[in-house]
C-alpha cells in the first residue's frame, strides 16, 4: 500500500486559538500511522516555533516544548517562509527547531509536490 504524502501548513498565530495545538496533533498521529509528514510555517504561523514563549495559563497548553519531539516521529522536512520571518523581524536562530527557511515560490514548489494538504 502506498502512503500519500501529507503536508500541514501552520499560518496562525501560536494560543488563542486550538490551531497549533490541533496542527501538531495532527502531524504526530500522521507520522505515528507511517505517513509522511511535511510541516510548514508561514504568516504569523511563524511565531509558532519562537524560543522565548512563555503562554499564562489562560493561554493553553504551552505545546511548542514538543516541537522538539517530531524527529523522534520522522518528521524532518519542515519549511519556514523566509518572507513571513523578515516581514515579523525574525531570524532563524530565533525559532526552537531545526528549519530550512525558503522564499515563498520555493515554498510552493514544495507544496506542490505532496498528495495532501491540510491549514490551520
Amino acid at each position: 500500500m502506498i502512503m500519500k504524502t501529507l503536508g500541514i501548513i501552520n499560518s496562525t498565530a501560536p494560543y488563542g486559538l486550538s490551531n497549533g495545538q490541533e496542527s501538531l496533533d495532527l502531524a504526530l498521529a500522521s507520522a505515528n500511522f507511517g505517513q509522511e509528514v511535511t510541516l510548514f510555517f508561514v504568516d504569523d504561523g511563524v511565531f509558532q516555533l519562537l524560543k522565548s514563549q512563555q503562554p499564562s495559563p489562560e493561554q493553553g497548553r504551552h505545546y511548542s516544548k514538543t516541537f522538539p519531539a517530531l524527529t523522534f516521529y520522522d518528521i524532518d522536512d519542515i519549511y519556514v517562509c523566509q518572507q513571513s520571518l523578515s516581514e515579523r523581524k525574525l531570524e532563524v536562530s530565533d525559532l526552537c527547531i531545526e528549519v530550512t527557511a525558503l522564499p515563498p515560490e520555493e515554498l510552493n514548489q514544495q507544496l506542490a509536490q505532496l498528495d495532501q494538504l491540510m491549514r490551520f
